[in-house]
């Protein structure tokens, strides 16, 4: 299960985010529970105190807020971003090298595929698998908001846009 914390010392933690990324902040008063078990031997969960802003691809400015993932937590096997895509907005398509797993939360996220195009409104989900080719746009009035999941983490060197 995991190793064994001190029992009666201090834990540290990890805090990324943003500019305020910090390695091992104590926490005072935080000890491990009788027994000194612990999942991580001695560590807490890393808080990710803010999201860093990732350049998009596309034909309109689009914020990407990466979560977690290779740029704010160093994070290789999954990322989660907060997308907010403008009215009209397209990228080019993709075929890339991860399971993209994508709610919206706002609006209605278009996706092309090689089968034929499907609507995503508020409130639903897609999966875009590994090696698919898709494309994203948001053409309706509202744009879209919504969550993006990559397994593993999105990479500019993974995701194949076309040219």
């Amino acid at each position: 299960m995991g190793g064994r914390a001190p029992v009666g010392r201090e834990l540290r933690a990890t805090v990324v985010g943003g500019a305020s990324a910090r390695q091992g902040a104590v926490f005072p008063g935080i000890r491990p529970i009788a027994g000194g078990r612990s999942l991580y031997a001695g560590c807490l969960p890393t808080l990710i105190a803010a999201p860093t802003r990732i350049a998009p691809a596309g034909n309109k400015p689009k914020v990407i807020e990466e979560y977690i993932g290779r740029v704010n937590s160093q994070t290789e096997a999954a990322s989660v971003a907060h997308m907010h895509s403008p009215s009209g907005w397209e990228e080019p398509g993709q075929a890339p090298e991860f399971d993209e797993f994508t709610v919206v939360l706002a609006g209605v996220l278009h996706v092309e595929h090689a089968g034929g195009k499907m609507e995503v409104r508020a409130g639903q989900a897609v999966i875009a698998h590994r090696g698919e080719w898709v494309r994203y746009s948001t053409p309706g009035p509202d744009g879209a908001e919504y969550i993006a999941v990559c397994l593993p983490a999105f990479s500019p060197g993974t995701v194949h846009r076309d040219p």
